[in-house]
Formats: C-alpha cells, sequence, structure tokens
C-alpha cells in the first residue's frame, strides 16, 4: 500500500492520533505563520489551565491577584517550551490536549514548591504539638485534655512512625508545608507522600485507639 500523502507543506499527522490531536501536531510542526499561529493557541489554553489550577491551590501559595496571575504566565510560559521541546514523543496514547495539561500540572506543582519555600520562615524541623488536638476528631474542652492529647500523639509518632513517615508527618500536619512544597523539599512524587502520609495517619490512629484516645468510629476514617 503506498504511503499517505503529505500536506502541501509536508507535515501530516500520524494515523494513530485523533483528529483534535493530529491538528495540533501539524500546527505545530510547521514553520512559518502557521506555527506562530499554533504557539499562540496554546499558550493561550495552557494559561487558562494554569490559572485555573492555581486558583484552586491559591490557599497553599497565600498569594492572589497580579502575583496569581504573574505565576500563571510563568507556568503558561513554561509549560509550551517543554511541550515544544517533547513535541516528537507524543504518541498519541491520549489527546494532545491530556498530554498537554500535564506540563501544566507538573509546572505548577513546581512554582508552588520553590514560592513555599523562598518565602517560608518555619523550619523544616520545627515542631509545634499543641496544634494537635482536633486533628483526630477530637475536641477536649480543657488545656490539660489537650496537651495530654498532644502529648500521647507525640509518644505514638515516636514509637510507631518510620523517619521518613515522621518528617513528613511533622512538615504536613504540624508545619503546614503543603504537599507539592514538601514534593520539592523531599524530591518525591504527590503519590508517594500521599502514600506515607495515609500509613503514618493508619498506625497513629491505631496506637491512640489502643490507648483510649480515639473510639472505633474515629479511628474509621483515613
Amino acid at each position: 500500500m503506498a504511503p499517505a500523502d503529505p500536506t502541501a507543506d509536508g507535515v501530516f499527522p500520524p494515523p494513530r492520533f485523533d483528529p483534535g490531536s493530529g491538528q495540533w501536531v501539524q500546527m505545530l510542526s510547521r514553520t512559518g505563520p502557521q506555527r506562530e499561529a499554533g504557539l499562540a493557541r496554546l499558550h493561550d489554553l495552557l494559561l487558562r489551565i494554569a490559572r485555573g489550577e492555581l486558583q484552586r491551590r491559591s490557599g497553599q501559595l497565600r498569594i492572589t491577584g497580579p502575583e496569581l496571575d504573574d505565576l500563571a504566565y510563568q507556568v503558561a510560559a513554561d509549560a509550551l517550551l517543554a511541550i515544544v521541546a517533547k513535541l516528537g514523543q507524543f504518541r498519541g496514547e491520549s489527546k494532545f490536549t491530556t498530554w498537554a495539561y500535564k506540563f501544566v500540572i507538573f509546572e505548577v506543582s513546581a512554582k508552588i514548591g520553590r514560592h513555599f519555600w523562598s518565602n517560608q520562615t518555619v523550619p523544616m524541623d520545627a515542631e509545634d504539638w499543641e496544634r494537635l488536638p482536633g486533628r483526630f476528631g477530637a475536641d477536649p474542652a480543657q488545656q490539660t485534655e489537650r496537651r495530654d492529647l498532644a502529648g500521647a500523639v507525640r509518644r505514638a509518632v515516636d514509637e510507631n512512625l518510620t523517619p521518613r513517615q515522621r518528617k513528613v508527618f511533622v512538615a504536613i500536619v504540624l508545619n503546614g508545608v503543603p504537599m507539592d512544597a514538601l514534593v520539592t523539599e523531599l524530591g518525591s512524587t504527590r503519590n508517594a507522600i500521599y502514600k506515607t502520609m495515609f500509613d503514618a495517619r493508619r498506625k497513629l490512629r491505631a496506637a491512640l485507639a489502643a490507648n483510649g484516645y480515639l473510639n472505633d468510629q474515629t479511628t474509621g476514617h483515613s
């Protein structure tokens, strides 16, 4: 069978691409005004995604307005460069826009992490155990009870968690470090941090329940 005829400028989408993805690849593979138009269109798409994702995570950043919008432009620009550089790696397993979306998410996470640590005043290893009561579904009415619960959690952390679980727990629960910032600091992934935190909470709930600090209904929640 004869190969398919290319388009007028020698660029055509492989048959495995869906029509929309093929159109993106065509535009970005060309030269001249058509390529520039494709890049501008893609940048607009990436910017909309970046703004939406940053707005969703704005509570972690503690920034709004022009500063947040400037961060969105940085995300879109860096994601655009990465997509263009890796365009040849797009195989069509998903839609092109889905593939491009992942670049934006990566850049958002990286920039949230860098922004947090550049403005962070609390040391990574700082520990304020008085913040803990209420994090496990308990709401002691008296200061003595709060200190007792915090002490029980601290003992459970020391006795039941691995060093990495302890580090992640202290960072997230005590210091309020955003997930993306912790990923950057530890050189890990969101899934790995989620798994570590899930395992740590499960161990702590079991230890607290065994010592009478939590009831069965409370320990049933992760």
